[in-house]
């Protein structure tokens, strides 16, 4: 697999992990003293929310702080137009993003009306911006060393 290919897997890990509010998981594609910084891009001048120190906080943050899903709820990331340069052991991604909050109807008792069909419920956009991570290679394996979170809106963040 292309150097290119591995770094953009870890991206899609990082939504997957995201959307799961998978701490573990969201941890572990980081390295060990990682940064995270969240922006908001306020008419094209970024104003920092805050800033996340090590894998761990970073994991904690996912688990912990990220509003948990409602029931028959779900979110879902999705990443485009992927930029992405590799030069030996760095490499960069600068993507775009789109979360998409998901509730699916509660199926009715008597089960859905004649005429009902394919999906039952809402997706609705709830944030968009850019994702810019900052990748190493050690050990063979591509993990995050700095992330810069670019919010089209701006966030609560408990603490900041």
């Amino acid at each position: 697999m292309s150097d290119e290919r591995q770094v953009q897997q870890v991206l899609a890990r990082y939504v997957r992990a995201a959307d799961h509010r998978d701490g573990a998981a969201m941890s572990a594609l980081f390295e060990t003293d990682a940064t995270a910084e969240i922006f908001y891009n306020r008419a094209g001048v970024p104003e920092k929310i805050t800033e996340l120190v090590g894998a761990e906080a970073i994991g904690g943050a996912i688990a912990g702080l990220m509003t948990p899903h409602p029931p028959r709820g779900w979110s879902h990331h999705t990443t485009h137009d992927h930029i992405i340069e590799v030069d030996r052991d760095s490499a960069t991604i600068d993507a775009q993003f789109v979360v998409y909050n998901t509730v699916g109807d509660e199926r009715p008792e008597g089960g859905w009306p004649p005429g009902a069909a394919g999906a039952q419920g809402t997706i609705t956009p709830i944030e968009s911006g850019y994702y810019r991570p900052a990748l190493r290679r050690t050990d063979g394996a591509w993990k995050i060393s700095h992330h810069r979170v670019i919010l089209d809106q701006p966030m609560a963040f408990p603490g900041a």
